[in-house]
């Protein structure tokens, strides 16, 4: 692993030369997207590409400065001659009749012979042909891999085919040459419908070709595309014949010749069984994207955190597996998969021949792999490819999982009965739009049932909720179907580990089974598609609690907020890494020994020290708490809570008094403050919230009589938590919401030498601010830190000259703003009035 140094800003690192470029969203998007496909698909070296300085051509013959900087030249050498050039790309965000008449030129004045133009939406491929003195230019279905003749283009032996890393570029240049060429369909859903049939075809030729085999998902290069259609219709009627429970005469393939030829020509280079994602889900999410994810709670699951949850549960061929919210089948072919490995390590050391092996293989796919959805396209496609990875009958229904079973069909009853699973991994639907109602469906649930707080537990009663949240009913039906001893493996949201509201559910859990795990998901895993905050809970059926609980914190797993790969920093060294940031695959192996002190994400907690039934594994995560406490050792700080000021008098604490009425908002002269108006410690007031003075009191009611030197301190919200502002004389009368609290330093002769100004220091200390991480959890998307904010470890200096000298600089620049802004208050008043 190489160490980059960190680029400027506004910079990324170029992928070929290691350059510093300005971070545009061609470079972003196309540029370095193809750059990488060249050397990872195509097995282009890295020496044999220009990317840094860029290769330039004429722009006409006379041109003697060669005016066209050119994105990416190939060369079929290191030594990157001119004339030797072989391929020009072109990424240029252009639409596709712009972008090709300039691949068109390039190629015209430069040596090269094949051109690509890719945007980072759509690309095509052209040949250069000359013809009688004249050239031409002619549309192929992809360019060579390297080592690879033009002639050669689709003509692949079975083993030549490659793992793809990432599908999610090519995808998306299919689906946008669809949506734009296609003559017939142009709906996403069709389109996805007809990708995945292709697909199929892909994998069945896959499968049942010998390695030196040429194959028949193929485009060649100076191949009719009806010939090409031809051919993979023949292909498609052998899938249907081999799989006809799961594919009937009404699946067809319906595309124009050119627009199979076209996705023929871009997946044939590729092994898509042997691919690293859950290629189905990556044509889906491309091709459906918003369109389907937000309606029903269907947004899929990321490959690594499947394998992760995988490989906690660890499977064997013993094992009966379901998934009753499957969708396109991504956790059923990983559990699949992991199991057929332990085959192949049992067949090695056993000496079994193939035949034994793959008998016993196909045995597991046949009669140890179960899942359920609602949503009938999904269920198709994950029936269609269980079926065809797994060679044999699909053991996918198409139901709703929590309907009551009796109203399932027949061959639904047949496979799937409750009790009898050994093991669940799932990641089920939730979002409040989404919600279950019906009496008859609610009452099989006793978590379709309202429950009520006793003395010391939660009791529930005989009254049925009106609706209820699929994901708690999903749980339920997860226990169910599992056997005693069975485990579970499920996603949900992170404010059922912890919410006040719903604390009834991990109350029901504790009591009848063995928690075992919980895994710590970051904010990020769904994004950009799902805004969840979500954990990971592994427990047993029935089983007795275990004193002590594995937690797993995975601090990221692969990609940010907008779904684009993040990078290991490394703080000591300040420098970026090559390594994607993706920490699910650690905590897999740090799971087998998860009391060793070696570990970074992966601890144990015994049962007994589970504070208030939180079962949110960073809010135990000691690393960062003793990196705290080593920095204030060695800093000369004294690290005190804000409970213990509390405790001592120190301190009080206040509520926020609520909001008013909205229709009286922007109609007044008091200011209503809410989370997002803390900033930079002070109150920004927008009269589009002020309230008239009336509404201002009776919202107020009986709270806090706001003083100056008290300290607004955000205990919710979406970025502010943490935040704190003091106020001043002109601040006492204002309105804040319930997201805020209020602390007054009442007693000032204090050991620790704490007034106003130098608590809102001690709030805003970088050691305070990394406590966050650990103490603020998310209330399903909105981040909350309820009452942990009394465990914030405080640095107080412990040099009471050093502690003064802060003070007084603090209160001098406020008094000194405090001044003027009375000032300006009272001019602005004298003027306007």
């Amino acid at each position: 692993m190489t160490e980059k140094k960190e680029p400027k800003d506004g910079y990324i690192f170029d992928y070929i030369s290691g350059i510093e470029v300005k971070a545009t969203p061609e470079e972003i998007e196309a540029v370095q997207v193809f750059a990488k496909q060249l050397v990872e698909d195509y097995g282009y070296p890295k020496d044999h590409i220009q990317t840094r300085p860029q290769f330039r051509v004429k722009v006409r013959p006379s041109d003697t400065k060669k005016e066209y900087p050119v994105d990416i030249a190939v060369f079929p050498n290191d030594n990157k001659q001119e004339d030797d050039i072989y391929i020009i790309v072109e990424c240029k965000k252009k639409n596709r009749k712009d972008g090709k008449t300039q691949l068109q030129d390039y190629l015209r004045f430069s040596k090269a012979f094949l051109g690509v133009w890719f945007n980072g939406d759509e690309r095509l491929f052209l040949r250069k042909v000359e013809k009688d003195g004249r050239i031409e230019f002619e549309e192929i279905p992809n360019i060579p891999q390297f080592g690879q003749r033009v002639e050669d283009i689709g003509k692949f032996r079975r083993k030549d085919l490659k793992p793809t890393h990432n599908l999610k570029a090519t995808f998306k240049a299919i689906r946008n040459h669809l949506a734009a060429n296609t003559v017939g369909a142009t709906r996403d859903e069709v389109l996805a419908q007809q990708l995945i049939n292709l697909i199929f075809c892909k994998i069945y030729d896959e499968r049942f070709t010998e390695p030196n085999d040429i194959v028949t998902f193929r485009a060649g290069v100076d191949e009719e595309a009806k010939d090409v259609k031809e051919r993979i219709l023949d292909l498609f009627d052998k899938v249907k014949r081999k799989y006809k429970e799961v594919l009937d005469d009404s699946d067809t393939i319906t595309l124009d010749a050119n627009s199979v030829a076209y996705v023929v020509g871009e997946l044939q280079n590729y092994c898509l069984i042997e691919a690293e994602r859950d290629i189905i889900a990556d044509a889906f999410e491309t091709f459906i994207g918003h369109a389907l994810k937000g309606g029903q709670g269907q947004f899929f699951t990321p490959r690594n955190v499947v394998k992760m949850m995988v490989d906690i549960l660890d499977p064997d061929d013993e094992d009966l597996i379901i998934d009753p919210a499957c969708g396109s089948g991504g956790f059923l072919i990983e559990a699949l998969r992991h199991v057929w490995r332990k085959l192949d390590a049992e067949g090695e050391k056993y000496h079994w021949n193939k035949s034994n092996l793959q008998e016993e293989k196909m045995e597991v796919a046949l009669n140890k792999i179960r899942g359920i959805d609602k949503d009938y396209f999904l269920s198709k496609v994950a029936k269609a490819y269980m079926a065809i990875i797994g060679d044999g009958k699909s053991g996918i229904f198409n139901e709703d999982s929590l309907e009551r079973p009796e109203h399932w069909q027949d061959k639904t009853r047949l496979k799937i009965d409750m009790g009898k699973f050994s093991m669940i991994v799932t990641n089920p639907p939730f979002g409040s739009t989404i919600s279950v109602t019906g009496h008859d469906k609610l009452k099989q649930y006793d978590l379709g049932h309202k429950w009520k707080k006793t003395d010391e537990d939660y009791e529930k009663t005989d009254k049925l909720k009106d609706k209820e949240n699929p994901q708690i009913l999903f749980l339920e039906r997860c226990l169910q179907l599992l056997k005693n001893g069975g485990k579970l493996g499920i996603i949900l949201p992170e404010t059922y580990f912890h919410g006040p509201s719903v604390k009834y559910i991990i109350k029901y859990l504790e009591e009848r089974h063995n928690i075992f795990a919980v895994v710590d998901l970051p904010h990020n895993t769904f994004r950009p598609n799902c805004n969840a905050k979500t954990l990971v809970l592994f427990l047993e059926k029935g089983k007795k609690q275990q004193d002590e609980i594995i937690f797993g914190v995975a601090e990221e797993m692969g990609h940010n907020h907008q779904g684009k790969p993040i990078y290991r920093y490394d703080d000591t060294t300040c420098t970026f890494t090559d390594e994607i940031w993706d920490d699910t695959q650690i905590i897999s192996k740090e799971f087998r020994t998860p009391n060793s002190p070696k570990n970074k994400y992966v601890f144990t907690v015994k049962k007994e020290n589970i504070n208030n039934s939180i079962y949110v594994p960073r809010y135990y995560w000691d690393k960062k708490i003793k990196t705290i406490e080593e920095d204030a050792k060695k800093k000369g700080l004294e690290l005190v809570s804000v409970n213990t000021l509390l405790e001592d008098g120190i301190i009080k604490k206040f509520k926020g008094h609520g909001s008013p009425p909205s229709e009286f908002k922007g109609r007044g002269e008091v200011f209503y403050v809410r989370a997002g108006d803390v900033v930079d410690w002070d109150i920004y007031k927008n009269p589009t919230s002020a309230v008239p003075y009336d509404v201002y009191v009776s919202s107020k009611g009986k709270g806090v009589d706001l003083k100056p030197k008290d300290i607004v301190f955000v205990k919710e919200g979406s970025y502010r938590v943490g935040d704190v502002a003091i106020l001043s004389e002109l601040d006492t009368d204002i309105l804040l919401n319930h997201h805020s609290l209020v602390f007054r330093v009442v007693n000032e002769n204090n050991k620790y030498g704490i007034d106003a100004f130098y608590l809102l220091y001690l709030f805003s200390h970088d050691l305070t601010k990394k406590q966050l991480y650990n103490k603020v959890l998310i209330d399903t998307t909105l981040p909350n830190i309820g009452d942990r904010w009394t465990e914030l470890l405080l640095p107080i200096i412990k040099d009471k000259t050093e502690r003064e000298k802060i003070k007084t600089q603090i209160k001098n620049a406020f008094e000194k703003k405090w001044a003027i802004q009375k000032d300006f208050e009272k001019i602005k008043h004298s003027l306007i009035h």
